[in-house]
């Protein structure tokens, strides 16, 4: 329990290889897959972390081992928040930054091929804005949370 079968500091290398891979493998991804978990999603963060729990450990199932990993994946993720907050460029790489999605009525097929969007799932994002149409869109936005949030354009005095 208490015996490691590999040094410390290999648990920490290993885990900051595979905390960096999958942070990259998942900004590639696009934003969608951070906020929308489809049961496929799911499944492939499910795998995913039962593929690199082996890289991590090194086969080492010692409560050491255990803590040494986690708290290396702990401190890599505040390490990365407090990088991203002074340095607002590595907290855009991070986090990538909100893409206009409609504007002024007007949809951006570019921006919607690029986050892998499909037509239902921005449809569902303007119902639960309260509209039924893209042209009643004054902006909807992707926010770098996957989140996309609408603004309804104003309307007529008399109407």
């Amino acid at each position: 329990m208490w015996q490691m079968s590999v040094p410390w500091w290999e648990f920490v290398l290993r885990g900051v290889v595979v905390y960096l891979f999958l942070l990259v493998f998942l900004r590639l991804s696009g934003k969608r897959q951070t906020v929308q978990y489809e049961p496929f999603d799911l499944i492939l963060l499910l795998i995913l972390s039962n593929a690199v729990q082996n890289s991590m450990n090194a086969g080492d199932n010692s409560l050491v081992g255990g803590l040494v990993s986690a708290s290396t994946l702990m401190l890599l993720h505040v390490a990365l928040a407090r990088l991203a907050f002074h340095f607002p460029r590595v907290g855009r790489w991070v986090d990538g930054k909100a893409q206009v999605l409609i504007h002024q009525g007007e949809l951006n097929q570019a921006v919607m091929r690029k986050e892998l969007l499909t037509r239902d799932d921005l449809e569902a994002a303007l119902r639960a804005g309260g509209c039924l149409h893209a042209h009643e869109v004054e902006r909807a936005t992707i926010e770098t949370n996957g989140q996309i949030t609408v603004v309804l354009r104003r309307r007529g005095a008399d109407g």
